[in-house]
């Protein structure tokens, strides 16, 4: 089984718009038209058996529409094999409200991403955010290191992870991208070996990029990602595609084809996200 751990969906009106500014943003070419049903068809054809959806909440008031647009995904989970998390913002004062509401649903988890939300990673909002998540028992997915988009501040990096990880403790902290987008390095030295997940997403094999993109970012070749995984391990590894902005197919035989033992493989692409989830994957 390959569950896929990164993944994000828009809502039809708005899935044109917003995919087309982020790759003009990003000059980077997305890989389905980031709709629902194109990430559904996307599994079928790239023969992906789950997918996490990861919405996020760019303005403190998003969340409410978020988290009722994600119910209605996982109502349908038998059928699309799909499953959202929650949204929230740092600057939502009734945090641990919407923290219960997001657990009462039952929605797994949260995703934040300071880039996109204007604060850092160790800002006290976060902290408290997360804080009670872990409470809870939510799985937090951030976003780590710099964001493609915009690349001029970085808003979450491995010093600010480690100290979260050194003050709050969480036990469900996913930090996405190897553990911080092009700062792998102190990934190795700050992170490696600490109680927190990585997933894949963009950070190995190839980027599709936009014909006169002006920065062309490179990812992790395989040595280096071989090194993240056996300094880490692979029991705290989770694969993900960045899905638009990865082919599923292509991000799994990626993978696939790296010089790994086989449990490491079946660590990544089902047995940690399994054990995080917790969902009846019977199909």
């Amino acid at each position: 089984m390959i569950i896929d751990f990164h993944t994000h969906t828009y809502p039809d009106r708005i899935a044109a718009k917003t995919v087309g500014l982020l790759e003009s943003r990003s000059g980077t070419r997305a890989h389905s038209d980031g709709t629902l049903d194109g990430l559904e068809n996307d599994m079928r054809s790239r023969h992906v058996d789950v997918s996490v959806v990861l919405p996020v909440a760019t303005s403190p008031k998003q969340y409410k529409h978020i988290n009722e647009f994600a119910v209605e995904e996982n109502e349908r989970f038998s059928e699309t094999h799909v499953w959202s998390f929650g949204g929230i913002h740092p600057d939502n004062d009734n945090y641990k409200e919407i923290l219960r509401d997001i657990c009462d649903k039952g929605l797994k988890g949260i995703k934040i991403h300071p880039d996109y939300q204007g604060a850092f990673f160790n800002d006290i909002r976060y902290k408290r955010i997360i804080s009670y998540a872990t409470e809870l028992g939510l799985i937090v997915v951030t976003h780590a290191g710099t964001d493609i988009g915009l690349p001029d501040v970085t808003h979450c990096t491995p010093a600010m992870a480690e100290e979260v990880l050194d003050e709050v403790g969480p036990d469900k902290l996913v930090l996405a991208h190897m553990g911080g987008w092009q700062m792998w390095d102190d990934v190795l030295n700050r992170l490696c070996g600490r109680d927190v997940y990585f997933d894949t997403a963009f950070s190995y094999g190839q980027i599709d990029w936009r014909e006169g993109a002006s920065h062309r970012w490179q990812l992790l070749d395989g040595d280096m990602f071989k090194k993240i995984v056996a300094a880490h391990g692979s029991d705290k590894i989770l694969f993900g595609t960045d899905s638009p902005w990865s082919d599923q197919e292509q991000s799994c035989a990626d993978i696939e084809a790296l010089d790994l033992e086989d449990v490491d493989k079946n660590n990544i692409f089902e047995n940690n996200a399994r054990k995080l989830l917790g969902l009846k994957l019977n199909f």
